[in-house]
């Protein structure tokens, strides 16, 4: 099992990124969580209203690390550019490193984000809840 923090920040760096393209525009607003169920993030618009943005806003318990708590109720992704009509690209910074990545929309309660680190790259699925 990957360890939460690799996956806050693969998250971080995928809602930062892209959501991909659908037949129609689809909105990442919303709270989400992630597959394994450990996170949950709030997405929502910023900057000139075409951005996305991300903060982390729960943990379950066990993921309520050290390494993982100081990022509860933070931004973890701020700005993230639209690539596509559904696809959104960013960075994000995690333990002093930048992570870059994508969000894509695959339905209206589906997204994938897909972060990378250097060549090393993971890709998570969340649901809307």
């Amino acid at each position: 099992m990957i360890h939460f923090a690799k996956q806050l920040s693969a998250a971080a760096i995928a809602l930062g990124l892209s959501i991909a393209p659908a037949l129609a525009v689809q909105s990442p607003v919303g709270t989400w969580q992630v597959a394994s169920g450990e996170s949950r993030f709030e997405i929502s618009l910023c900057g000139d209203g075409t951005q996305v943005c991300a903060k982390l806003v729960w943990l379950r318990d066990d993921a309520r690390t050290a390494e993982n708590l100081p990022y509860l109720n933070s931004y973890v992704l701020i700005g993230a550019k639209r690539a596509l009509e559904n696809k959104w690209r960013g960075s994000a910074e995690y333990l002093g490193e930048v992570v870059k990545g994508t969000l894509t929309m695959v339905d209206a309660n589906t997204m994938t984000i897909n972060g990378c680190k250097g060549a090393l790259c993971q890709k998570f699925e969340l649901t809307r809840i």
